[in-house]
């Protein structure tokens, strides 16, 4: 029997300006014992910016490129999203961290204006449409709203008004979780959890991370 294949999108290396790498890590980790291949993927484009994560300021005059970040999570073990097609992947899980905000879409500085990255739109349309299961932590649900509101889908982003409303806003029903679990949308195969949209703790974050890459893996 062969292995099953998940796709991990990242958008960088560092929670400011990047994936959120304990996320990262922690799907990684995940997925292995679930006993699913991970494959790490990237768009290969410039970052946003680049924050200094002592002080939380941005670096002048720094330039760093999202694809090269990424192998930093992935220990080399990076492929381009320009590549997903090939790749014959049975799900996608995106993890969460300001890169999915400044790198994969500019969330961050347009809200539910925004536009996600034309390969990762794509490929989450694609996913979707071709009934392989998604999913997504942290702040990443604000890619799924953008991407498939319209398709009535239900996610979580924990308990935090503002991006509930956004999310609501971009067509997408908001579910209030808790840390530690997830939301499974009745329509379409779509899982999210809010994992450091709350937190507290790394063991909390773990818990809701693992439900849900054992959700996405139940669904395959």
């Amino acid at each position: 029997m062969t292995m099953k294949k998940t796709g991990v999108l990242l958008s960088g290396c560092g929670f400011l300006d990047g994936s959120e790498i304990q996320e990262a890590v922690l799907t990684l980790l995940a997925l292995d014992k679930a006993g699913v291949e991970a494959v790490c993927l990237a768009p290969d484009i410039p970052q946003h910016h680049v924050i200094n994560h002592c002080n939380g300021q941005v670096m002048p005059g720094e330039n760093r490129n999202v694809l090269v970040e990424s192998a930093r999570i992935a220990r080399g073990s990076i492929i381009n999203l320009d590549c997903i097609e090939s790749l014959d992947l049975d799900a996608l899980i995106l993890p969460g961290g300001y890169g999915v905000a400044k790198n994969l879409s500019d969330y961050a500085f347009k809200g539910t204006s925004c536009e996600v990255h034309g390969g990762v739109r794509a490929a989450v349309q694609s996913f979707y449409h071709a009934g392989k299961p998604l999913g997504f932590i942290c702040i990443a649900p604000v890619i799924a709203a953008r991407v498939l509101g319209h398709e009535s889908i239900e996610l979580t982003i924990g308990s935090d008004a503002e991006s509930a409303e956004h999310i609501e806003c971009m067509g997408a029903k908001h579910v209030e979780c808790p840390v530690y679990n997830i939301h499974i949308s009745k329509q379409g195969k779509v899982v999210s959890t809010p994992a450091y949209m709350l937190g507290p703790t790394i063991g909390e974050v773990a818990e809701g991370i693992e439900k849900l890459v054992n959700a996405v893996a139940a669904l395959l």
